[in-house]
């Protein structure tokens, strides 16, 4: 029934337009009543993103299924993969939905306050992860908008490419982007004796700032 109302919506959204389908239109169409299309889509904005929800539960629990041995960085990146691979699942849908939100207003207005909590999602599991460290909040701020901002810009040149291309592609290299601005291998203590020597992986061209960021914590610990 909520695949049959989804269709039915976008069925009418493309031949009379968005503004001028109403709810018992959709529900006409579908062969169901007002409360069964309620019972599965809040309003009639929802029915135009039907798998957010889902996506947005599916990222939450991947990210608190993280271990400390997860780079807080490449999480949040193959976080974002998530959302793609909801989008790559049906290109045609995925192309028209795309279509229709740039023509209507408020659909991009509810498409902005979806893109805001994944987002959100993103930031509190790095707030989490950068507890304790210089600017914490702020990082985890500034790499949660920037993930975001990556994924979205590949995202959006696949759709206006009617789906055509690699989407994975474009999507790992705009998240590289991320990863090599914010992305550094945790340090690792290693016990050899009366002093412990901290180990730390970075990239040949990666500033001094962010490896003495990456040390600080651990040189902070008894």
């Amino acid at each position: 029934m909520r695949d049959a109302l989804v269709a039915a919506a976008f069925q009418l959204f493309l031949e009379r337009g968005y503004e001028q389908t109403t709810v018992d239109d959709i529900v006409a169409l579908a062969g169901v009543g007002r409360r069964s299309f309620f019972r599965y889509f809040p309003s009639k904005e929802d029915v135009v993103f039907p798998d957010h929800e889902r996506c947005l539960a599916d990222m939450t629990a991947f990210l608190a299924e993280s271990g400390e041995d997860d780079e807080p960085v490449r999480r949040v990146c193959d976080a974002a993969r998530l959302v793609l691979r909801m989008y790559a699942e049906n290109p045609a849908f995925s192309v028209q939905r795309y279509r229709l939100t740039k023509k209507v207003p408020g659909l991009r207005t509810y498409e902005l306050s979806v893109v805001w909590r994944y987002e959100r999602a993103l930031a509190e599991y790095l707030r989490v992860r950068f507890a304790g460290r210089r600017d914490g909040i702020l990082r985890a701020d500034v790499i949660a908008a920037a993930v975001v901002a990556a994924h979205n810009n590949a995202l959006r040149s696949w759709l206006r490419s009617d789906g055509e291309g690699d989407s994975e592609a474009a999507v790992d290299h705009a998240l590289g982007y991320v990863q090599s601005a914010f992305g550094t291998a945790p340090a690792r203590r290693v016990s050899g004796g009366p002093e412990d020597v901290v180990v730390v992986v970075a990239r040949r061209d990666a500033p001094l700032w962010r490896v003495v960021q990456e040390i600080e914590p651990e040189l902070g610990r008894n």
